[in-house]
């Protein structure tokens, strides 16, 4: 621990869509995300890479999607992320189950976990979300986007991951080294009832908590389920100091790997999940003015000179924007 520096949370959450435009539409004009990256997945260029943030793409804020068309359905189970939870203002749930029933969006009983109300739901493609009501300080990091959804309740980053593992206990090891701290343990609601759900939080205020749970339930990757967690190792050097004590336990993470808006490094943990290390820079601006992001399809590096043939073999999408729902109303 003397020898890096802990991650401040979560960077970025990548999961497995089906229908682009279908998954366009939710996460922007439905949850009121902003669409900060068009793109493609870097290692299938035949598939978008959709990355949804705050209003400044904010290190803690992305949820990203691979839009595979041919895979079929998923199911959550041992060695995934099960929920992905995002910060709400505190007296926000009201105004978010009113737009849930408005959209005809699946949602579940509020839940209190840990002191905080939690709000279970899911996407077009059976992924698990959560939004729960948190005090949001003054000096909060993140800019609520606000095209589709007020400011005042609008989705502020991530809350936390839950993994569900079936031998917690070499994770919770793992996630201490990483400098997360373990804050508490409590009886599951709303996942596996009758086990407990251990909390870890790290050092940031956005994408602060991990969440670990025990179950043997068996799952399969495919649309509505989480492809990694990736957490954030601000700099090049706290990320090959926390690569290095990745190893010392045992673990075989890649060396550093360009993926143009940050640099990763990547791992599977020892429950399955696979976890990556992010950094901070250079950010979404590298290639886009922050006014104009996600306006274009974004081909980083070599697949520039590729854009005709790759666009060739992408599905139309269009971006939803308000003044387009306006007009429809």
């Amino acid at each position: 621990m003397a020898d890096i520096t802990p991650t401040p949370g979560i960077h970025h959450v990548t999961c497995i869509a089906g229908d682009p435009q279908q998954n366009l539409d939710y996460w922007v004009e439905t949850l009121g995300l902003r669409l900060a990256k068009r793109s493609i997945n870097q290692d299938d260029p035949s598939t978008y890479h959709f990355f949804f943030t705050d209003a400044g793409g904010t290190p803690g804020t992305s949820m990203t999607f691979f839009p595979w068309e041919n895979l079929s359905r998923g199911k959550v189970g041992t060695g995934q992320v099960s929920r992905t939870a995002f910060r709400v203002p505190e007296g926000s749930l009201d105004y978010w189950e009113d737009r849930f029933d408005e959209y005809g969006v699946d949602y579940d009983a509020r839940v209190e976990r840990f002191g905080e109300t939690v709000l279970p739901f899911s996407d077009p493609d059976g992924l698990p979300v959560e939004l729960v009501e948190v005090e949001v300080p003054d000096d909060d990091p993140t800019v609520p986007w606000t095209e589709f959804v007020p400011g005042d309740v609008a989705i502020r980053g991530f809350h936390s991951v839950t993994l569900w593992l079936s031998d917690p206990q070499p994770t919770e090891d793992l996630l201490e080294t990483m400098g997360l701290e373990r804050v508490g343990t409590e009886e599951a609601q709303g996942d596996t009832p009758g086990d407990e759900r251990t909390r870890f939080a790290a050092t940031g205020t956005v994408g602060t908590y991990v969440d670990v749970l025990p179950t043997i339930e068996s799952g399969r990757q495919g649309h509505g389920t989480v492809h990694h967690v990736a957490f954030q190792t601000p700099t090049d050097e706290d990320q090959a100091a926390m690569r290095k004590a990745v190893q010392s336990k045992g673990l075989r993470p890649t060396a550093q790997i360009n993926r143009h808006w940050f640099r990763s490094v990547y791992f599977r943990e020892f429950g399955g999940v696979l976890f990556e290390l992010a950094t901070s820079e250079p950010g979404y601006t590298a290639d886009e003015p922050l006014d104009d992001l996600g306006g274009r399809l974004v081909l980083p590096g070599e697949f520039e000179g590729r854009r005709e043939q790759i666009e060739a073999g992408l599905t139309d999408v269009t971006v939803p924007r308000a003044e387009s729902a306006e007009a429809d109303d």
